[in-house]
């Protein structure tokens, strides 16, 4: 039950994210570097993989944010942004 929910919201926001790029006439660059504007969710999770959360001293930053990844998030709702600190 729980493989089918996941793969439900995996369905979901693999057509939600095309729609969006499209709907603003964006793309984003895809593995080869080149502007796509239908990539594949599994593409967009690998990219933020190499993202980390490092608290020094009770100050919270985050490490490998780049501008493209940045760009990414712009797509995504509220609540992902607030949670790479993004606001």
């Amino acid at each position: 039950m729980v493989m089918g929910l996941c793969l439900l919201v995996y369905s979901l926001g693999h057509r939600a994210l095309p729609q969006y790029l499209k709907r603003g006439s964006q793309t984003i660059q895809n593995q080869l570097g080149k502007p796509t504007g239908t990539p594949t969710l599994r593409w967009v999770f690998q990219s933020f993989m190499s993202i980390h959360l490092l608290m020094i001293a009770s100050l919270k930053q985050i490490s490998n944010l780049s501008e493209q990844r940045c760009w990414i998030l712009q797509f995504f709702g509220a609540p992902c942004r607030k949670y790479y600190l993004i606001s």
